[in-house]
């Protein structure tokens, strides 16, 4: 072999070489390039998935709350509901008791209202003409402990139930409506601890 054929192989073997150290570091450097990517994939991902199970598990406490807080609102409105509609039932059977349990009742609310003084009682249109005739007096009877007396007006109340127990300018509404009404809480409260125990 001739000195040019021999300089010849020694460039195409270091050409050869020169080559392959590029590829190799290409490929080195390919794969250092392709691994610090997959570690910042993976690192992206995992942070990824981290504040998505995060946000899903908030979204699903906060549709959990709102839920309960929904649910606790239906029950609430619907044992109000139930209260209100026990509550007309209760005036539903006291307007309709018979004439003696009636004004009884009408009796002992006047007592628990009259004062010291002389006081009028005004009676519905409906009870003016069913008042027995003894009523005025049975009715003193039972308030005559407090020092006062009332007399039974002829004018009827504009009112339902009831009446209207009036001294000098000072009125007081009795109808059953308004005794349940100035007393609601107590009565709500009585009502409900027999529904929900």
């Amino acid at each position: 072999m001739s000195g040019l054929d021999e300089i010849l192989n020694l460039i195409e073997t270091q050409q050869q070489q020169g080559e392959e150290l590029i590829l190799k570091a290409a490929k080195s450097k390919a794969a250092a390039i392709k691994a610090e990517g997959d570690k910042k994939a993976q690192s992206a991902y995992e942070d990824f998935m981290y504040k998505a199970k995060e946000k899903t598990e908030k979204d699903f406490e906060n549709a959990c709350n709102s839920t309960d807080a929904d649910m606790k609102r239906r029950i609430l409105a619907c044992k109000v509901s139930l209260i209100d509609q026990a509550v007309e039932k209760i005036i539903e059977k006291l307007d309709s008791l018979p004439d003696n349990d009636y004004f009884q009742l009408i009796i002992k609310l006047a007592e628990r209202h009259s004062q010291p003084e002389k006081g009028v009682i005004h009676l519905c249109s409906k009870d003016l003409a069913r008042v027995p005739d003894n009523f005025e007096n049975e009715l003193n009877e039972h308030i005559k402990q407090n020092g006062g007396s009332i007399s039974l007006s002829d004018e009827a109340a504009d009112i339902e139930d009831g009446f209207i127990l009036s001294y000098g300018l000072i009125s007081e509404n009795c109808s059953f409506r308004a005794v349940i009404e100035s007393e609601k809480d107590e009565i709500r409260d009585t009502i409900a601890r027999v529904l929900f125990r």
